[in-house]
């Protein structure tokens, strides 16, 4: 198995995990409308719906570079492409949350936008075809990794949830909403650099 670099792979997991997609908003409405307890289930469901993404895409990937190995490289530009792309979305996000009464939803509904969610398909295809490309081949390391990931999913909507309300009010104050899309932003532009291997040939002798 490759070497994972852990720096990049973190920081990507977490900011697209963690910033503003269906997921998160959906559970901070759940949270606001009708408190943590109540939104377990439908936590519970996108979690449970993003493992399957997550072991598909994996399974995906491995499929695609054992028939067509030169592939890897040229995912590995278009990943780095993507996340750029995803580096300017959100240094431009607004942050404009909007608060419907929505039903309560429970977990069949959190699994069934996994399926929708455009998201979470690219970040799945994005990860594996890139930072985790090495442990495709290992049906063990793929289910774990999915399980993770999941476990990451549900820590994330779970803050949203959680503290939903007070994270609309912070990210409505201009300066606060400009200075945490410049550091993503940056961030994100890192880990985009490091995945193509521009950082390792800049440095290397």
């Amino acid at each position: 198995m490759e070497s994972i670099n852990l720096a990049p792979l973190l920081t990507f997991v977490f900011i697209t995990t963690l910033t503003p997609g269906p997921n998160n908003i959906s559970s901070s409405s759940m949270g606001i409308l009708y408190g943590y307890p109540k939104s377990v289930n439908y936590l519970a469901g996108i979690a449970a719906g993003f493992f399957v993404i997550m072991l598909l895409s994996g399974i995906a990937s491995r499929t695609i570079f054992t028939l067509i190995p030169q592939l890897e490289a040229a995912m590995r530009i278009i990943g780095a492409l993507y996340i750029l792309w995803l580096a300017y979305k959100t240094f431009k996000s607004s942050y404009q949350f909007t608060q419907h009464d929505s039903p309560l939803l429970g977990f069949n509904s959190g699994l069934l936008l996994q399926a929708f969610n455009p998201k979470v398909w690219v970040y799945g295809l994005t990860l594996y075809a890139t930072f985790l490309a090495g442990i495709t081949s290992n049906l063990l390391y793929l289910v774990i990794s999915a399980g993770l990931l999941a476990g990451v999913a549900f820590f994330c909507t779970s803050t949203w949830a959680l503290s939903g309300a007070l994270i609309g009010r912070m990210l409505q104050r201009p300066y606060l909403q400009k200075g945490l899309n410049i550091l993503l932003a940056i961030l994100l532009v890192y880990t985009a650099i490091e995945l193509s291997g521009l950082l390792a040939g800049a440095f290397s002798p």
